[in-house]
């Protein structure tokens, strides 16, 4: 039954432009958090009833199940509430950059139905750390993690880009229980150029040190992961990890969305932005493969990228995650799919 009312709303919701559904769903999400009284609805909605799957012990954090919501879904903070409701693991916030800036311009996110999958080239539309920091605010539901994702402003050299990333480190470690250096989306000019390794080395010796500065301040851990793209060449994919490894940071989410198009369908294919979805599974579950290999067990991985069915979320931790990530997923296949990925 659950199914099938989604499958009609779903209908209904890809009449509309993709980015004021997304909106609609968010305050949806944000409402509905703010009344514990919706809980038990929300997570009928998910599938899961009152179990929430398997918990994942990792870095220090205690995650109720190894399913979370992927940075971009909640990017101010608005509905991370009634995520925590619905059931998932975790929720990453952002990307939330130090200032407010208004991303690129509309339209700017397309849906390649026949793909199963989405394109955008939002930008880091953000309202700023001092919106999202006052939305975090407050008491946190029980047994549940939230991650923020940080990136640097868009008009921010990457030169200075340390300068963004130890802000953000200052205003959010002590309102996250981890943090994520964001240095792969594509639709950042030269963005992506901070993860050549010499860029990044210096890049996470600072903003490490500004982690650890926190963690002592704080008394408590705040683990940092790197969230890399799936278009590295395998050689620089090395030099990214080795450049990760020195580093001493904890862990790399793989991946961000692809500016790859691989065998797509969608008349809307040729649109310029990040490609996610089910188009993204293989390739990002490759990296993320890649990645456990080169390292070892020395980085702990999140899988992030077209995990659409409980295959895919299983090839991700065969591949080497400890925890998963979904965003598309949710957008095709609606709240139930949570359970699906857990039961």
């Amino acid at each position: 039954m659950r199914e099938m009312r989604y499958s009609s709303l779903r209908g209904w919701l890809f009449r509309l432009d993709p980015e004021w559904a997304h909106g609609a769903t968010l305050n949806l999400l944000r409402v509905a958090g703010a009344l514990p009284v919706l809980s038990p609805w929300l997570r009928r909605l998910s599938g899961i009833g009152k179990a929430s799957g398997v918990p994942v012990e990792l870095l220090g954090l205690g995650f109720r199940n190894s399913v979370g919501i992927a940075a971009g879904y909640d990017k101010d903070a608005l509905g991370w509430r009634g995520l925590a409701a619905l059931g998932f693991g975790h929720v990453e916030i952002g990307t939330v950059t130090p200032r407010p800036q208004p991303g690129n311009p509309r339209p700017r996110v397309f849906r390649l139905a026949e793909d199963r999958s989405l394109i955008n080239r939002l930008g880091f539309p953000s309202r700023g750390a001092a919106f999202v920091a006052n939305r975090l605010a407050g008491t946190r539901p029980p047994g549940f993690v939230l991650g923020v994702n940080l990136g640097k402003q868009r008009d921010t050299p990457i030169e200075r880009a340390a300068d963004d990333y130890e802000f953000l480190v200052e205003v959010f470690a002590a309102r996250a229980d981890y943090l994520v250096v964001n240095i792969s989306s594509p639709n950042t000019p030269e963005l992506r150029r901070l993860q050549e390794a010499r860029h990044l080395k210096p890049l996470l010796a600072r903003v490490r040190a500004c982690r650890d500065e926190q963690a002592t301040r704080l008394g408590r851990r705040i683990p940092l992961w790197v969230k890399l793209s799936p278009d590295l060449e395998a050689r620089d994919l090395e030099q990214t990890i080795d450049a990760i490894l020195d580093s001493t940071v904890d862990g790399v989410i793989a991946t961000n969305t692809t500016v790859a198009r691989p065998d797509l369908r969608s008349p809307l294919a040729a649109e310029p932005g990040g490609l996610s979805g089910a188009a993204l599974t293989a390739p990002s579950t490759a990296i993320l493969s890649r990645i456990r290999h080169h390292a070892g067990p020395a980085l702990a991985l999140i899988g992030c990228g077209g995990v659409m069915t409980r295959a895919d979320h299983d090839a991700k931790r065969t591949a080497g995650a400890s925890l998963v990530q979904i965003y598309t997923g949710l957008v095709y296949e609606g709240p139930a799919l949570l359970g699906r990925l857990l039961l």
